[in-house]
């Protein structure tokens, strides 16, 4: 019986990757007008996350030296001046970044369908983000109030994928592992490593991505639109009064 669902929050609720395309391509143009590489900035941008963000998760620097580090190289990678103060000049692309925060469209519609449910699971985050901005994301975005809980590093002690961040999760909910899904974009962090520490998980592959790494444990689905019908198989139970008719009918 699935009692909690815990989705990550960027490419999953967030559209991160959109406020990304409009912050590097603003505050590029702020830069250098007309710049000859401007349509390369957000997978640039986006490339750097992956590269430095880990050396501040693995704890080799602060949040704010992979901040500076990713901008400095994302200047050197485009052939920019480097900042004078690259907090500073981080500080504006942020700004143009907050100013794109938006909710996929699928998202909503969801969130109503699982409430619908009988016995509705709750519902709350589990990223790898800052708390402050995830939060802040969150209640821009209108969701804040249908999360439970919004669990952070800061809170579970660990990183996704240790597998002391999803037990340390079930536990906040006052739950078993196993009486939790989760659903993220990254294969990995969000389907196989919850799945191996005794959760349920599904992969949100919105791009169709390759995914590299399998697990039969893992469900797949392109859009949060099939998370009821997935839930429903999980825990029958669940199917609220409609749905549950068309089950008897059939």
């Amino acid at each position: 019986m699935i009692r909690a669902i815990l989705f990550d929050l960027d490419e999953t609720l967030f559209d991160h990757r959109r406020a990304v395309a409009h912050a590097a391509t603003r505050w590029t143009e702020s830069v250098c007008p007309g710049h000859e590489l401007l349509p390369e900035t957000p997978a640039l941008w986006l490339d750097l996350e992956d590269k430095h963000v880990p050396a501040w998760q693995s704890g080799e620097c602060s949040l704010a030296e992979q901040r500076r580090r990713r901008l400095r190289e994302f200047c050197r990678r485009l052939g920019l001046p480097e900042p004078p103060d690259p907090d500073v000049a981080f500080a504006g692309f942020l700004t143009h970044y907050e100013s794109a925060w938006a909710a996929f469209a699928d998202v909503p519609e969801t969130l109503e369908a699982l409430a619908a449910l009988d016995d509705a699971p709750v519902l709350g985050v589990l990223t790898n983000g800052v708390a402050v901005q995830q939060e802040a994301k969150l209640r821009r975005i209108g969701l804040m109030d249908r999360m439970e809980v919004v669990l952070t590093p800061d809170t579970l002690g660990a990183f996704k994928p240790a597998p002391q961040c999803y037990h340390e999760a079930a536990a906040k909910l006052g739950l078993r592992p196993q009486e939790v899904l989760m659903v993220g974009d990254n294969l990995l962090l969000d389907a196989v490593a919850p799945t191996r520490a005794g959760m349920r998980g599904v992969w949100l592959d919105r791009y169709r991505a390759d995914p590299g790494v399998s697990s039969p444990a893992v469900t797949r689905i392109t859009t949060l639109r099939d998370l009821p019908d997935v839930l429903a198989a999980l825990s029958p139970r669940l199917l609220g009064p409609s749905r549950a008719a068309r089950s008897r009918a059939a």
